[in-house]
Parts: C-alpha cells; sequence; structure tokens
C-alpha cells in the first residue's frame, strides 16, 4: 500500500522547470544569448572569409558584387548584428572569466554584472557604428 501511494504521488509531481511556469532570470537570457552569439560570430566570420577572398580577387566582378550586398540594407543589418554579437561575447567573456577566478557569484553582483554587459554592448556598438558612419561620410 505504502508503495502505491508513493508512486501516485510521483506521478502527480510536475517535472522541473516547466516553461510555461519556469520565470526567466538575468543569468538563464544572458546565457543562452552567449551561445547564440557564439553561433552568430561563427558565421560571421565566414562572411569575413568571403570578403577576404573578395579583396583578394581584385575590384572587378566578385569584389564590387560582394560590397554591393554588404552597403545592401540586409548586409548592414547582418554587420551590425555581427558587431553586437561581438561585443556581446567579448564583455560576457570577461565577466565569465571573473566566474572562473570565483568573483561575482552572488546574485545581486551577477545580476548588475548582467546589465553591464548588455550596456557596455549597446554602447560599444553604437560607439562603432557612429565612428564608422562618421568615416564614410567624408
Amino acid at each position: 500500500m505504502a508503495s502505491e501511494t508513493s508512486a501516485a504521488a510521483k506521478r502527480a509531481r510536475p517535472l522541473s522547470p516547466h516553461l510555461q511556469i519556469y520565470k526567466p532570470q538575468i543569468t538563464s537570457v544572458l546565457s543562452i544569448l552567449h551561445r547564440i552569439t557564439g553561433v552568430a560570430l561563427s558565421v560571421g566570420t565566414l562572411l569575413l572569409v568571403l570578403w577576404i577572398v573578395a579583396v583578394a580577387f581584385g575590384d572587378d566582378g566578385f569584389y564590387a558584387g560582394y560590397m554591393s550586398f554588404l552597403r545592401s540594407g540586409f548586409g548592414m543589418l547582418m554587420l551590425f548584428g555581427w558587431t553586437v554579437a561581438l561585443f556581446y561575447h567579448l564583455l560576457n567573456g570577461i565577466r565569465h572569466l571573473f566566474w572562473d577566478a570565483g568573483i561575482g557569484f552572488d546574485l545581486e553582483t551577477t545580476r548588475k554584472s548582467g546589465l553591464a554587459v548588455l550596456a557596455g554592448t549597446a554602447a560599444l556598438s553604437v560607439a562603432v557604428w557612429a565612428a564608422a558612419l562618421a568615416a564614410g561620410a567624408r
């Protein structure tokens, strides 16, 4: 009888955590974003390699077509996304280095450092693009 009760109790308990009731925390969201930006950087690196290949072939044909693509709205959006991914992954990687050293594990520090990573990502991305667009306007 006791085994039947414990078996019924085990079946009645929900699996944890259910995505429907799980409240995302900044640490979990930033962890997922770190993985996503790692993949995005890999794809962006392929674009960089294609650009180097285009430069090697010279100004006619392939290079001109590739630069035309990069200067298009979609190309600029991809470059901006790659820039954001680069700065996010860099800053969050530095945050992880501190964690590897055993620094910053308390909940308040992880929240503040996560927000600092997001703010730094936004500030650096905007600064680089503002400088690049200003240099391109000259």
